[in-house]
Parts: structure tokens; C-alpha cells; sequence
């Protein structure tokens, strides 16, 4: 197979692009097996609101978290990812990788009021290496857009800030 500008293989940049929907499947049916297939023994994970941890214990113990001490705001969520950036890289270890960065969208199934909604968007910037012919996550960096700042716009900044919104006074008597 050839290999295209970004210095990966269109196999390889497939087989990515798999990894990315084992790990999808795995965090949103609460398949840690899967999930943890996804990643390297030694990979970090930073996750926005439970910070950097890595090895697969504590992987786990995050994931863990999320699908039952939150479950009521985890349990029907679908991640999904698009518009891939693939490029070869060597990581700090000197391993051959590529580092993978994406847009993602979080949908959910509200199951009491059976509804779907947006819960959330954001990019990702993840390293992945391949060993044992096998691509799995070495460090997966979430960047959800939970203010202006997180969106990583690269553009002249035009917008003014939205002047914000005083609490209305109380009301008092008739």
C-alpha cells in the first residue's frame, strides 16, 4: 500500500478511524474491556472535568465514575467523531505514531423525558501508536467547548464578550 502525504497508509489511517469506534462503543455501552482495548498500557487520558490520569486502573476507575456515580447524565450517550487530521509522527519515546485530531459531538437519549439532545461538542488531539500491528490511543486530549476560550479559533477575534445579565430584583408585595 502507498503511503499518502500525511506519511500514514490508507490502511492505517482505516484502522484509526476503527479505533476511534471501538472507543466510542466501548465508553457509551459501558464495555470497559473495549474500551480499555483502546488504549496503549501506558497511555495518559484527559478527560475535561476528571483531569490527566494514566494506566489502564485508573482509565478504568474514570470511566468507571462516569457510568455509575453519573449514570443518570452518562446512560444513553452516542460520541461521535469526524473530520479527521492524520499525520506520522515520532512520539517522545521515539515510537512511530500519528497524531489524530478530530471534532467531536456528543448526543444523548434522555430516557425520562425520551428526547435526544446535543450534550455537548469540542476537538480532540489524540497520539496513537501501533504496536503488535494494533492502533490504540498513547494520550487522548479532549477539548470541550464549555466557553469562548476552549473553541481554538485561529481567525482575528471580532467578538465583543456579551455584556452580562443582572439577576432581576426580587419581587416584593403586590
Amino acid at each position: 500500500m502507498t503511503a499518502r502525504q500525511s506519511g500514514l497508509t490508507v490502511e492505517d489511517r482505516l484502522d484509526i478511524e476503527e479505533l476511534f469506534a471501538k472507543y466510542s462503543w466501548g465508553i457509551d455501552l459501558a464495555d470497559a474491556e473495549l474500551a480499555l482495548a483502546c488504549f496503549t498500557k501506558d497511555a495518559w487520558f484527559d478527560h475535561l472535568w476528571q483531569g490527566r490520569v494514566q494506566g489502564h486502573a485508573a482509565i478504568r476507575k474514570n470511566l468507571e465514575e462516569l457510568w455509575y456515580d453519573r449514570q443518570h447524565w452518562w446512560y444513553g450517550r452516542q460520541h461521535l467523531f469526524n473530520h479527521f487530521l492524520m499525520n506520522a509522527m515520532t512520539t517522545e519515546q521515539g515510537e512511530a505514531g500519528a497524531r489524530v485530531r478530530c471534532f467531536f459531538q456528543i448526543i444523548q437519549f434522555n430516557v425520562e423525558y425520551r428526547t435526544n439532545f446535543v450534550f455537548g461538542i469540542g476537538t480532540r488531539d489524540d497520539v496513537c501508536v501501533k504496536r503488535d500491528d494494533v492502533w490504540r490511543f498513547q494520550q487522548l486530549r479532549i477539548n470541550a467547548w464549555s466557553t469562548r476560550e476552549a473553541v481554538p479559533w485561529q481567525g482575528e477575534m471580532m467578538l465583543t464578550p456579551a455584556p452580562g445579565q443582572p439577576p432581576r430584583p426580587a419581587q416584593t408585595g403586590t
